[in-house]
């Protein structure tokens, strides 16, 4: 009798891993679903973020987000709602806007 208890403990404790396994893969999956979603509705833009504000590409010696030195940084982007880079205000960038990719700093 006791090795039937075992057998029957024994399964029903793989059962709940198992359970778990299957119930961790598929929220994993549902998230990096979301985080694909949410990328197709933001873009990169660069000139925007200020200074240790950036979400990544600040240049040489950096390593990558909240690293921009500056302000407006040229060669540090932030996510930005879709379509709307291009309206945003740069006090670097040649056209006076954010930019689409990384760019030389207008002269001043």
């Amino acid at each position: 009798m006791t090795h039937s208890l075992t057998t029957q403990s024994t399964a029903a404790t793989l059962a709940l891993a198992l359970g778990a396994a299957l119930t961790m893969a598929s929220a994993a999956a549902s998230a990096a679903d979301d985080m694909g979603k949410a990328a197709k509705d933001k873009e990169k833009c660069f000139g925007v973020a200020m200074k240790g504000k950036n979400d990544c590409a600040a240049g040489p010696g950096t390593s990558c987000a909240g690293t921009s030195a500056t302000d407006h940084q040229a060669n540090a982007w932030s996510y930005v709602p879709k379509g709307s880079c291009e309206k945003m205000a740069s006090k670097t960038s040649p056209s006076g806007k954010g930019m689409l990719k990384a760019f030389e700093p207008k002269k001043t």
